[in-house]
């Protein structure tokens, strides 16, 4: 891999990983807080879980944008923007449910998340078949992600 290419790859990494991190400093104060003392959906998982997901998530999405950056098609620029939002709209979800508590407009954000994910992947399926591919297990997490996030919401 020459270094550009590797700059490249690091810069798109870097950039969803900070989403994580940023996201992070709502969730760290409220874990053992507020999120311990609500009512949980019986498939809820422990803790633990949820650092070692999200940030093999966080590479796949950068590797994945890494993937579309490389085309030569029209369109990448769209798809890197929406690169971009869709990992504001993934850190407000952290910020709406653990650092507001606001479980309502959690669920309405991480709806809205899942929208711009799955029009992510279209968008990337023009670029990259493999960034498409990348970004299945973040779909599906984030669609469990859902389903936790609504029966907090109901629980609650």
């Amino acid at each position: 891999m020459r270094l550009g290419s590797f700059l490249s790859l690091a810069f798109f990494v870097s950039i969803s990983l900070a989403a994580g991190f940023l996201g992070s400093f709502a969730t760290m104060d409220s874990i053992n807080g507020w999120y311990a003392t609500q009512v949980r959906p019986s498939w809820t998982p422990p803790n633990w879980v949820f650092a070692p997901v999200w940030t093999t998530l966080y590479v796949l999405m950068g590797v994945a944008a890494y993937l579309v950056s490389r085309s030569k098609k029209v369109g990448k620029y769209l798809a890197l923007w929406l690169f971009l939002a869709h990992l504001l709209v993934n850190t407000f979800w952290s910020i709406a449910f653990f650092g507001m508590h606001e479980v309502l407009l959690a669920t309405i954000v991480i709806l809205v998340l899942l929208g711009l994910i799955v029009a992510l992947m279209k968008l990337y399926w023009n670029h990259s078949k493999l960034a498409t591919y990348l970004m299945i297990p973040y779909l599906l997490w984030v669609t469990y992600a859902t389903t936790l996030t609504i029966g907090f919401l109901v629980l609650n």
